[in-house]
């Protein structure tokens, strides 16, 4: 009997996911333009108080499930139905589990009602997947249709951990095909658009979540981040997200592309609508002692005396920043220009300093990143994809040749010895900043990306995120506005630096892109997620967040 083709294999699983849906739960009609960001609280499947539960903070849900107001399967019900709704609206889901959800709620339920307790710090909170973690008895397929029909054996560490914590997992969202395109599209379920306007990108490669966390589809989400699959999403649907230095969190039993490469680490964080839901992940996480599971996970709890020092700092209006809003090779539109002098003159005006920062060999990091990306000549991605016979997505269609150069050893050690020193030479001139100044750098204030949300396939230039990648440093995503045509106009006679900074701002429409969120990151020193939290969950409150 011949296999089933690859556009076979793809339709199948749309209807298996369309299945999972149940019918009272299923839209008469979709819009195909426009926002639908508030769609699911008109749509008549939510009741008032399950839209109230889906509005509320992982922070308070947590509060109300351990002090027995509210109970596991009410609250699994409500975000499985706003799920349904999120995948129905903007194409967010890869998987969809509420029979699993709502049994796991019940259990938790059972507990309460015997240990009069929560099982732990997530007790009966719903938590949203990309679908690189593992959840046992679920599909994982990474957008890869070679992929599909394989059942998870068990779970990941990290969902692991986050089971005994107590948190319920309802469904893995969408990814782009190979993980490594800012932009979330493939051949099975097509493409995931922004819940704030259907014509834009909400990012990737951890685009499904920024999308179904933005539709509040889940309290938490989780994604990865290797050249900012976290950030951008983040950014692009006016969230929170951190990208933690590698080794903070448990990566071990994901799935993921080019595994092997060690040189750049994919990381894995949340993303939240607020700075106190990251952080109600990370300490409950790091409560479960994950370097016990996971080899690569460095023994260090969360250091309540670092996240104490930021405090303190804030309080006394001495905290020390700089800023950049030009990486020197791809000027970000007006936007987001704006968005970072928002931030800065916010903080000056509370007494804080803030003072330039020039981004050092910035397109020397991205060329560098590209080199360790491209390393194996994209033989794992060939390989995942070519098994099925499905066509690579037009974003990544070059890769899809098997006699691309391919790095020997001594290129493949002179590359990572090239990234060390350039970690080497940028602590140096965190240094010297702090020398020139006389004060302690706190953060760094930089654009996410040159764009706001993008149209569709319009993400060219991801150097603002991943020459942070390359360091390793801690990155914490913070929303600030949305683009205004109004204020937000397009320099008539722009003169570029380069072929691709001229193709970024050629592709700016004040028009089209009004509205359109706008975000800034506050970057830390490598291993700081307790310091640059605290200090972005600051300005996320000066700004009104």
């Amino acid at each position: 009997m011949p296999s089933a083709s690859w556009e076979d294999l793809a339709a199948d699983k749309r209807a298996r996911l369309e299945k999972s849906i149940p019918d009272e739960w299923k839209l008469k009609s979709v819009p195909t333009e426009g926002s639908v960001i508030d769609l699911p609280e008109k749509s008549g499947v939510l009741s008032p108080s399950e839209i109230e539960i889906t509005s509320s903070s992982a922070t308070e849900l947590v509060a109300q499930l351990a002090n027995g107001t509210l109970k596991s399967v009410d609250v699994a019900l409500a975000f499985c139905k706003r799920a349904a709704l999120a995948h129905q609206l903007v194409n967010c889901a890869h998987d969809f589990f509420p029979e699993l959800a709502l049994a796991q709620a019940k259990e938790l339920d059972r507990y309460f009602e015997t240990h009069k307790k929560p099982v732990g710090p997530l007790h009966g909170l719903p938590i949203s997947l990309k679908d690189q973690l593992r959840v046992e008895g679920t599909e994982t397929c990474m957008a890869y249709i070679s992929w599909l029909g394989k059942r998870d054996a068990s779970d990941s560490v990290l969902t692991a951990l986050l089971r005994k914590a107590g948190a319920v997992f309802l469904v893995k969202t969408s990814v782009p095909q190979t993980l490594m395109v800012c932009e979330t599209v493939n051949n099975i379920i097509g493409r995931t658009s922004n819940p704030r306007n259907l014509q834009l990108s909400c990012g990737g490669s951890s685009g499904g979540e920024g999308a179904m966390i933005a539709m509040r589809g889940g309290a938490i989400g989780i994604g990865t981040d290797i050249g900012g699959s976290i950030r951008v999403p983040a950014a692009f649907n006016s969230l929170y997200g951190i990208r933690p230095s590698h080794g903070r969190l448990p990566y071990g039993g994901m799935t993921n592309s080019m595994e092997g490469q060690e040189t750049i680490h994919s990381v894995v964080g949340p993303i939240a609508h607020s700075a106190q839901d990251v952080r109600l992940f990370l300490q409950s996480v790091l409560k479960e002692e994950p370097w016990k599971y996971d080899s690569k996970v460095v023994p260090l709890p969360w250091n309540l005396a670092e996240e104490n020092a930021a405090k303190a700092k804030i309080a006394d209006k001495a905290l020390n920043f700089a800023f950049y809003d030009f990486d020197g090779v791809v000027r970000p539109h007006p936007p987001i220009t704006r968005g970072v002098e928002i931030v800065r003159s916010t903080l000056e005006k509370n007494g804080h300093t803030v003072a330039p920062w020039t981004p050092y060999k910035h397109a020397f990091a991205v060329d560098l990143a590209n080199k360790i990306y491209a390393a194996d000549g994209s033989t794992d991605v060939y390989k995942h994809i070519s098994a099925s016979g499905e066509p690579a997505i037009p974003n990544i269609k070059d890769l899809m040749n098997p006699n691309l150069p391919k790095a020997d050893l001594n290129e493949a050690w002179d590359v990572q010895l090239q990234k060390w020193h350039y970690q080497c030479e940028y602590l140096d001139k965190w240094r010297e900043w702090e020398e020139q100044t006389g004060k302690e750098l706190d953060a760094i204030i930089a654009p996410v990306a040159a764009t706001a949300a993008v149209r569709h396939n319009q993400f060219r230039y991801y150097g603002y995120a991943t020459v942070f990648n390359v360091l390793d440093y801690t990155s914490v995503v913070v929303p600030v506005t949305y683009a205004d045509k109004t204020v937000d106009t397009k320099v008539a006679d722009y003169q570029p630096v380069s072929d691709m900074d001229k193709a970024v701002y050629a592709e700016y429409d004040p028009e089209v892109y009004h509205g359109a969120p706008v975000a800034v990151q506050i970057i830390g020193r490598r291993l700081s997620e307790e310091r640059t939290l605290a200090i972005a969950e600051y300005i996320g409150k000066l700004l009104g967040h």
